[in-house]
Formats: C-alpha cells, sequence, structure tokens
C-alpha cells in the first residue's frame, strides 16, 4: 500500500497538496471526489466533504489530515530528509507568512471574489483581514526583498504562499504587482510544480473533474 491516499479533485484546492506531495517524492495513491457522489470513504475521513484530504498509513496507524496549510506543514514533517522544514532562525517568517496567507489573504481573496465589503472601519476591526487594499499591501510588504517566504532557500511554506498567489494572479484575486508575479514566476519553475501541474491539467482535459 502506497504511504498516502490522496483525497482530491483536479479543480480544487488538491493541486496544492499535489504540489506538496510531489516536492517530497511522496508515494501517494490518488483517490478523485466527484462532487455529486462522494464515497462513503471519503466522508469517514473527512466529515465535512471537502478536499484535499490525506490519510497517511503510517506503520500500525492511521492519520488523517486535511487543510491545504496544514497538510503541507505535516508533509515537511513526516519528510525531514528533504529540508523543507524551517530552521531555528528561519521559523518566525515561514509560521507567519504560512498562516497569514491561510487566514487573512485567503479571507480578503475570498470576500473579493464573492463581492462582499464591509465599509465601516469599526467593523473592519471585527474582521481578520482589515479590507482587502490592506490586506494585499501587508502581504506585498511580507513578501518584498527576498526570493522566497525564508528569504533565499525554499521551503513548504512557499507551496502554500505561493499557491496563493500563483492562482490568485490567474483569476483576479490578487493584484498584479512585481513582488507577485516575480515570485510566482520563480515558484513555476519548479520540477515538482511542473509534475503536480501536468498531472491535474491532465484529469481536467480528461473529464475527470466531475
Amino acid at each position: 500500500m502506497p504511504q498516502y491516499t490522496f483525497f482530491t479533485n483536479p479543480m480544487s484546492r488538491g493541486q496544492i497538496v499535489r504540489w506538496a506531495l510531489h516536492e517530497v517524492s511522496a508515494d501517494y495513491e490518488t483517490e478523485l471526489v466527484d462532487w455529486q457522489d462522494k464515497s462513503d470513504r471519503f466522508i469517514r475521513a473527512n466529515p465535512m466533504g471537502k478536499v484535499p484530504t490525506l490519510i497517511h498509513h503510517d506503520v500500525d496507524h492511521v492519520h488523517v489530515v486535511t487543510e491545504c496549510a496544514a497538510i503541507c506543514h505535516y508533509l515537511a514533517e513526516m519528510h525531514p530528509d528533504v529540508r523543507l522544514l524551517a530552521e531555528h532562525h528561519e521559523k518566525a517568517d515561514y509560521f507567519r507568512l504560512l498562516f497569514f496567507a491561510a487566514g487573512p489573504v485567503e479571507q480578503a481573496a475570498t470576500s473579493k471574489t464573492m463581492g462582499w465589503s464591509v465599509d465601516d472601519p469599526q467593523k473592519q476591526g471585527m474582521l481578520g483581514f482589515g479590507d482587502y487594499d490592506r490586506a494585499m499591501n501587508s502581504f506585498e510588504m511580507l513578501l518584498a526583498d527576498r526570493n522566497y517566504v525564508c528569504g533565499d532557500r525554499f521551503t513548504m511554506a512557499d507551496v502554500y504562499v505561493g499557491s496563493q498567489v500563483d492562482w490568485g494572479l490567474q483569476f483576479g484575486s490578487i493584484p498584479s504587482r512585481p513582488v507577485f508575479e516575480k515570485y510566482a514566476e520563480r515558484l513555476r519553475d519548479r520540477g515538482a510544480y511542473k509534475q503536480a501541474r501536468f498531472i491535474d491539467q491532465q484529469l481536467i482535459e480528461g473529464g475527470r473533474n466531475s
């Protein structure tokens, strides 16, 4: 049995986790999830019915991991030899950007896509991202003057943070700015990114995205 079972749909955030799986050269099997006919096995693994969901067949134990940012970091933890975890002096940047992207950036991008906005400054304080411009300006500042999240070294945080930028630029939920564009270009050149994207693109073109 492969080390991991990967529940996904190629038209989903599962693309992020497939990239992470390839970064660590994981031994995994893919189970495609049909939006209209989700298997009992999948629902048992994740009652929310969300993809991606990862099952780790770990010797005598079975672990289920959900939420993209968590899965990415978990894979880095399970494969420390690949050196995608943050070193001691990199941890602050690693976790700050990882969770900033999973929180304020995700919320701001989703709100923009859905057409939601809160104009009252007092009510903006109740939101995790304030407003869209504040979140994106802060995101740009955090990524400026560096090649990757932790400086000059690629880490697993870049898979998640970079995916937010990559997707956001493609779909217009992240503004086209030099800092974001250059960061995305560096990531798109990675072998694991290309491998994972090719697999999902083949599945999409083959109609396996129902």
